[in-house]
């Protein structure tokens, strides 16, 4: 039938919407500083040095814990986190969540956010923010809003009498929209969960969350991925205060 929908034709989209940015290195936590120029100083390579062993003790804290409020609210997900760490110069400060092709789930932070952040505090909120978009099967729910999206679009190009091209275009964009229908709502759950993470695993999600006070602010654009950050500070304060 002229125009019908192929539901295989939406997962090139699906895959360019949760694996772009996926990396490739070992399961094990090692830091490798950036490349220092011949005059750095002394302070700054022990700078270097301090975040890296931060980084590994926040791991060994936060990941355990995690992995135990996973079982207890998801018994059948897989809780084994894979830590790593995107080595890759020259970007932002980042940290994802994502699946490997076994399922398991993987927490990948850049270099520049292990040295953005200014404590340990800092970096714990942000592994329990990343760990609970896992225990909250965010990546799973993102995924069926995109094929509802895609579908929901593909339909209606092709009752318009759209060619073939038209509804493959329409249902990209349908899985795009769809994507993004939700994705405030899931950062401030993670945010939500986060604080209860961080906080169970001994720092100060409080402290912590000072971090969206130093990045962009993204108000509340109409299908923005993330949403205000006084919006999410205030949720960690509201939560906080209920544990």
């Amino acid at each position: 039938m002229t125009g019908q929908v192929k539901p295989r034709a939406i997962w090139p989209v699906l895959a360019a919407v949760f694996l772009s940015g996926c990396i490739s290195t070992t399961a094990t936590p090692v830091v490798k500083a950036p490349q220092q120029a011949s005059s750095t100083t002394t302070s700054a390579k022990v700078s270097a040095q301090k975040a890296a062993k931060q980084f590994v003790s926040v791991v060994q804290t936060v990941e355990p814990v995690a992995e135990r409020e996973c079982r207890a609210r998801v018994p059948r997900a897989n809780c084994d986190f894979q830590i790593v760490i995107d080595e890759a110069p020259g970007k932002a400060p980042n940290a994802y969540q994502t699946l490997d092709k076994n399922g398991r789930p993987v927490i990948a932070f850049n270099l520049a956010l292990i040295a953005a952040v200014r404590n340990a505090d800092e970096l714990a909120f942000v592994m329990g923010h990343e760990t609970a978009h896992h225990v909250a099967g965010h990546i799973d729910r993102q995924q069926k809003n995109a094929a509802a999206g895609a579908v929901i679009f593909a339909g209606l190009a092709v009752l318009t009498g759209a060619d073939p091209n038209a509804v493959q275009s329409a249902q990209e964009l349908g899985a795009a929209v769809g994507a993004r229908s939700y994705s405030k709502e899931f950062e401030l759950e993670a945010d939500a969960l986060g604080t209860i993470i961080t906080k169970k695993a001994g720092y100060n999600p409080l402290v912590g969350a000072e971090f969206f006070t130093r990045i962009p602010d993204p108000g509340n654009r109409f299908l923005g991925t993330h949403p205000p950050n006084a919006a999410r500070i205030e949720t960690v304060r509201r939560v906080n205060s209920q544990i």
